[in-house]
């Protein structure tokens, strides 16, 4: 039985799980050794390895060989692992209401109301093309 889940929570990370897949979908196909120098962290390579492994248990990379060296891409795009973290914040706290959602991040000033009208006409264009 494999402890591999098919589709990752982001809130299952932990800030060094969380810089790490940064690296990854900014950088990947990537190896350990290039994520440890890339990382603004000073850590073993045994280090790296480990939280790789831990984030492919986890579900949000694989691994290939290139001779004896892993090299690790995103199972998911981070779009993808990002909407899914919304939909379970927008599950728990507005109770799946996206219209909630929206509301209070325009009256928390996180999104203001052009950026709002921005992104409902890039949403309208998208859905046109794809009808």
């Amino acid at each position: 039985m494999s402890s591999v889940t098919s589709k990752p929570e982001p809130a299952g990370l932990g800030d060094l799980e969380r810089d790490v897949m940064q690296l990854v979908w900014r950088h990947g196909p990537i190896n350990a050794e290039q994520t440890r120098e890339l990382l603004n962290r000073r850590l073993k390579e045994s280090t790296i390895r480990t939280v790789l492994r831990r984030l492919e248990e986890k579900g949000f990379v694989t691994h290939s060989l290139d001779n004896r060296t892993y090299v690790y891409r995103a199972a998911e795009l981070r779009n993808r692992v990002a909407a899914r973290g919304v939909k379970r914040i927008l599950d728990w706290f507005c109770n799946g209401s996206m219209e909630e959602l929206l509301v209070g991040l325009v009256d928390s000033k996180v999104l203001d109301r052009d950026e709002l009208n921005r992104l409902a006409k890039k949403l309208s264009r998208r859905k046109g093309a794809k009808s």
